[in-house]
Parts: structure tokens; sequence; C-alpha cells
């Protein structure tokens, strides 16, 4: 997945102004204890932090 269709998924949940605040701010045990930005930032694929973020945030099934 490339980091604008992540970013796109995450304003379509959360909202434009909200997916910064929370990539930024929401500390995730499923990231190991990281920020969305902090995993994307140590390496972690788009994909994966995006599956992080479904499985934390209970994001339907059609939005996956």
């Amino acid at each position: 997945m490339r980091l604008t269709i992540f970013w796109e998924r995450m304003a379509d949940h959360f909202g434009e102004a909200y997916a910064e605040s929370f990539a930024r701010d929401h500390v995730m045990s499923e990231l190991g204890g990281r920020t969305v930005r902090q995993a994307l930032e140590a390496g972690w694929e788009a994909k994966d932090v995006w599956r992080a973020v479904c499985a934390a945030v209970d994001v339907p099934a059609d939005k996956r």
C-alpha cells in the first residue's frame, strides 16, 4: 500500500483533521507501543500499520 492510499483511508475513517491527531498522539499496543507516525518512521509498511489501525478501532470491513 502506498502512503498516499494509507493517508486517504485514515482521512476517510477519522476525518482529515483527526486522522493527523490520531496518527501523532495515539499510542497503540498493536504497533509495539508506537504511534502511527512513529511506526511509519521506524520503517513499518503502511499496509501493516493500516491493519493495526483497523484492528484497534474497528474499521468496517468494507473500508479495510
